[in-house]
């Protein structure tokens, strides 16, 4: 199960990753309409939650200790803060639904925001490869985003 942790916490950062790409498939999408920000929006709603869920079952079926159990939950709830920082930024609109200058420092924040998930999920992959190694589930040259040094 200590692998499946270390699999499945991969790919939530991998879909974090993509979620930076999607946003500027979404920002860059001439004309910009109703769709530019599709893949952006399934990626964020639905593939990361399930995903992070996912993480949290498998590091608790993992054993792993409580802070790392804890630090597998935060990214659940920095995407449930990305749906209100949203949620706020289209709020802060004029009578004719065009950005404010306090909606764009809100929606600034979705980006901060992004960055600190994909921190925490960061410090999760590595707080799982330490678990795995410490029953040698996970061979050295499986480790993602290590160096060899």
């Amino acid at each position: 199960m200590r692998k499946a942790f270390v699999i499945v916490n991969g790919v939530l950062l991998a879909a974090f990753a993509l979620q930076f790409v999607f946003a500027a498939v979404g920002a860059f999408t001439k004309p910009a309409g109703d769709g530019s920000y599709t893949l952006h929006s399934i990626t964020g709603m639905a593939v990361i939650p399930a995903l992070s869920l996912l993480t949290i079952l498998c590091a608790v079926l993992a054993r792993a200790p409580g802070r790392v159990v804890a630090l597998t939950v935060l990214p659940l709830g920095l995407v449930l803060l990305q749906v209100l920082i949203a949620v706020l930024a289209n709020a802060f609109t004029d009578a004719s639904g065009a950005s404010t200058p306090l909606g764009l420092i809100v929606g600034g924040l979705h980006a901060v925001n992004g960055i600190i998930a994909v921190h925490v999920v960061v410090s999760v992959q590595r707080a799982a490869h330490e678990l795995a190694d410490a029953t040698g589930a996970v061979p050295d040259d499986a480790r993602v985003g290590e160096s060899a040094a």
